[in-house]
């Protein structure tokens, strides 16, 4: 999930906050500066692929950083920040938003860290009583106090207030930031230093909350008696859905077993609750321990120490990538109970491909077409009756979405109709079976629609049809066509269907 830092650079920020357990005097800026360092040591070692970007603020918002990777441009930055003027947190929420849209648009989810002093400043004093008279006069004068808010993107949005807990400023300040965050409409809460405001409180601050919302996934991949250690990037979260019925929580696993094997193009593009990076983690052998206690004994030599190459070391998620990109297939896993996802070689460029993993909904049914997954196995042994070699599973039942449907959205449309019903109709008896088939269409589509006129209109035409056929006409032709007018005269049930009437020619034939 992208992070974006916004620190608030006012003159509040330079107080000095001292306690007796430091042996030196830092302002607030410099222990909110040490927490972001902190901050960025735990995603440099754990969360490489993050994304991180740096705004601060105080009357005005300016961003030092855009979203990037390099977390060294982004500790440069943080050592040439500058004092500025009063703190303003409409200019600090304005600018976050301005640059998450530009950036990551409207659908993806970002992180929000707002670092503040927690003083009750006259920003803090007029926003509270804006807010306050806002919440009476609904929600449209909130719209104009704050036109930003809510984020018109899924985010979590988080404050850091820089102050010890028992300041009397916080006890002003806390409602207002909580308020914002409410109205923000995202995930978060306040954060305050326990024990104290110092610097080993404030860095154990922002150790808790880079553990809490970037801690890797580490798990295990499994396939017979293979496996090896992956890393999945974003780490994937247990899923919880309310339905009408039941309450569905399914908890991921840490090991991922692969069920079996499947062509992509049986599999397609089925729905996804999640997409994740697979990495394989890089480890030393597990008898690196042993080998160095025996090195101090002094029973092996220095080189049986060496710790291989990365490169060179054997790797099943490796081979495992290999094989699908080559094969053109994918591994239907299981990632918990009755859990399912589907790993796959994906390439961003004709050079690059990357092992991904798609996480299904929740069920043995999660792909219609390949039917109930926990009864997939090996093609050698469908045989018997029901049984199929091909994908895809026909349903038992048929779908609505799976027959044709009446279109009349345009007058042409139903005229093209009745145009094709008259063609079968001027071919009877050969195309008797068609003509009943369209006719018996029409019929219950404009008795669907509340369109009964149609009946008696197209009677009409029947009657109309009948006597300008050709001398060469068969007979069964008129016949039919004076039948099918009367029963449209007379049937109004949209269930009932309307016959061929069975004459001398029709047994002859």
């Amino acid at each position: 999930m992208p992070l974006a830092i916004v620190l608030d650079v006012s003159l509040s920020m330079s107080r000095v906050a001292s306690t007796p357990d430091d042996e030196e005097e830092y302002q607030r800026k410099h222990l909110a500066v040490q927490g972001i360092n902190v901050l960025l040591d735990h995603l440099n070692a754990h969360s490489k692929l993050e994304f991180v970007s740096l705004v601060v603020f105080s009357s005005l918002y300016e961003i030092l950083s855009s979203f990037t990777r390099d977390y060294d441009a982004v500790r440069a930055k943080l050592q040439n920040i500058e004092d500025r003027d009063k703190t303003c947190l409409e200019a600090a929420l304005h600018g976050v938003s301005m640059l998450i849209n530009e950036e990551w648009g409207q659908n993806t989810p970002c992180h929000i860290l707002l670092i503040t002093d927690g003083s009750s400043s006259l920003n803090v004093l007029g926003l509270s009583r804006s807010l306050l008279n806002a919440s009476h006069r609904g929600a449209s004068r909130t719209e104009e106090t704050l036109p930003f808010l809510p984020f018109n993107f899924p985010a979590k949005f988080h404050v850091i207030a820089i102050t010890a807990p028992d300041d009397p400023s916080l006890a002003v300040s806390m409602p207002v930031y909580q308020k914002l965050i409410d109205l923000s409409g995202a995930e978060g809460s306040v954060f305050v230093p326990e024990g104290g405001l110092s610097s080993k409180s404030v860095q154990n601050l922002f150790a808790k909350i880079a553990e809490l919302h970037y801690s890797s996934f580490e798990g295990t991949l499994r396939s017979g008696s293979l496996s090896d250690s992956i890393l999945l990037y974003p780490p994937p979260r247990d899923h919880h859905h309310i339905g009408d019925m039941e309450v569905i929580h399914c908890k991921i696993s840490k090991d991922i077993t692969i069920c079996g094997f499947v062509d992509l193009v049986d599999v397609a593009s089925p729905p996804a609750v999640s997409r994740h990076l697979v990495l394989p983690v890089h480890s030393a052998n597990k008898g690196d321990a042993s080998l160095a206690e025996l090195k101090a004994e002094g029973e092996v030599d220095d080189d049986l120490l060496a710790v291989p190459e990365e490169g060179k070391n054997p790797s099943f998620c490796v081979l495992l990538h290999g094989a699908l990109k080559v094969e053109n297939m994918g591994a239907i896993c299981s990632v918990g109970e009755k859990w399912f996802g589907l790993l796959y070689s994906w390439a961003d460029s004709k050079k690059k491909s990357n092992l991904m993993l798609s996480i299904f909904e929740p069920g043995t049914k999660c792909i219609p077409w390949l039917g109930d997954l926990s009864l997939l196995g090996p093609l050698s042994e469908a045989s018997g009756p029901g049984s199929f070699t091909t994908f895809p599973i026909k349903p038992n039942e048929k779908r609505s979405y799976a027959q044709s449907c009446v279109v009349w959205v345009q007058p042409g449309n139903l005229q093209a109709d009745i145009q094709k019903i008259l063609r079968h109709a001027r071919k009877m008896p050969d195309k008797t079976q068609h003509f009943y088939k369209e006719l018996n269409r029409l019929k219950r589509a404009a008795l669907s629609m509340g369109f009964a006129d149609l009946m008696e209109t197209m009677a009409v035409i029947l009657d109309r049809e009948c006597t300008l056929l050709p001398h060469t006409a068969h007979p069964d032709c008129a016949i039919q066509l004076t039948h099918a007018a009367a029963q449209l005269r007379l049937s109004r049930d949209v269930r009932h269907n309307i016959t061929a009437l069975r004459t001398k020619f029709t047994h002859d034939d």
